[in-house]
């Protein structure tokens, strides 16, 4: 796999950059986003462009996991469809068609476009207009998300909320194995899509995880 990545230095994003440069179907890896991922290594290459709607159209990767985001919270509607769905469309329109594509987005996510919720509404309508594309599209909808092996979030406020969280991460599971995920498995489960595909386009937490455990490498 040839890989362009969207959002690396997110803290999902983070993961996923891990277990790419880990695995090795992954040939190389293109990181694109506003600031360095500040890692090296021999697959990895970055382009760092400030206004991402202005890209050029991208070719000799065919595997794009777009893992770039934005909390709703204190951001105005209009922004949030803007990066939310805007971006995400543009970027995918740069693709080349039959380029694999998978898409971050959340549990809850509403299809029918028609909820209450708005961030639910906007990320349904970005799931259904990339798959009208001509890409193979996939959506993860993640739940809680436990970073591993250092990863933090970008927001002071959920890195102190995961670093309490964490002692309590195998609790969490456990009770709530269909809810929570990590980092590790997510990037994991990206590769396993990217490489071998998925019987529906939509995968929800417990699928990510049930993935992640099929693709796990033998001693990790």
């Amino acid at each position: 796999m040839r890989v362009v990545l969207f959002g690396a230095t997110g803290m999902v994003g983070q993961g996923v950059l891990r277990e790419c440069l880990r695995d090795e179907r992954v040939e190389a890896v293109l990181a694109v986003g506003r600031s360095p991922v500040g890692t090296g290594h021999p697959k990895l290459r970055e382009v760092v462009e400030e206004d991402l709607f202005a890209l050029d159209p991208i070719t000799g990767y065919d595997t794009c996991f777009f893992c770039l985001g934005v909390s709703s919270v204190g951001v105005a509607p209009e922004e949030y469809e803007r990066i939310t769905y805007q971006l995400t469309l543009s970027v995918a329109r740069k693709l080349p068609d039959d380029t694999t594509f998978v898409y971050v987005s959340g549990a809850s996510t509403d299809s029918t476009e028609r909820g209450r919720v708005r961030w639910a509404r906007v990320k349904g309508a970005t799931e259904n207009a990339l798959a009208r594309l001509p890409l193979r599209t996939f959506a993860f909808r993640p739940g809680y998300i436990q970073p591993l092996h250092g990863i933090t979030s970008k927001t002071p406020l959920y890195r102190v909320l995961y670093r309490v969280a964490m002692p309590l991460y195998p609790l969490l599971r456990r009770a709530f194995p269909r809810a929570v995920t990590t980092t590790e498995d997510i990037g994991l489960a990206m590769l396993a899509v990217a490489s071998s595909g998925y019987e529906k386009p939509i995968l929800e937490n417990a699928d990510i995880t049930a993935l992640a455990r099929r693709d796990r490498p033998a001693g990790s």
